[in-house]
């Protein structure tokens, strides 16, 4: 797979802005327990040795991997597991490209940031994507 190269941005006045990806291409962040396998709590370390992933998970996305899509796991499992959690990962095939440890436990998640960013809720079974119009939170404008 062909690494994708970011565009550079400049703002009216020529100063340098974050550089963003390409409009084909996605940033996936996809968690790790109850997402791509079974739900396995940190405090049951010896359980991410044994399960097993979800097959639909795995076939899109090495799809979405092989497609140019950028996949990073973003998982609550702590450094401690990072060895076991990136075994796991090569054993079963999954092709990505980063491993982000220590997310955030708890859920209920509202991440803020300065790019676009869509929040998919997993439900029980990974397919192509599809868009629907959904109510969402956005900051009000301050009057001038």
């Amino acid at each position: 797979m062909k690494e994708a190269s970011l565009k550079e941005l400049k703002d009216s006045e020529g100063k340098t802005l974050s550089p963003i990806l390409p409009e084909n291409v996605k940033n996936y962040l996809i968690d790790i327990d109850g997402t791509i396998t079974d739900d396995v709590p940190n405090e049951e370390p010896e359980r991410m040795v044994t399960c097993q992933p979800y097959p639909d998970a795995l076939d899109i996305l090495n799809k979405w991997f092989d497609e140019g899509h950028i996949i990073t796991f973003f998982t609550s499992r702590t450094e401690e597991h990072r060895t076991v959690t990136e075994t796991w990962l090569k054993k079963h095939g999954f092709k990505y490209h980063g491993l982000l440890m220590n997310k955030p436990r708890g859920g209920n998640y509202h991440w803020i940031d300065n790019h676009m960013v869509r929040a998919t809720r997993f439900k029980g079974h990974f397919t192509d994507l599809i868009k629907v119009n959904k109510e969402i939170e956005v900051f009000e404008k301050p009057e001038s």
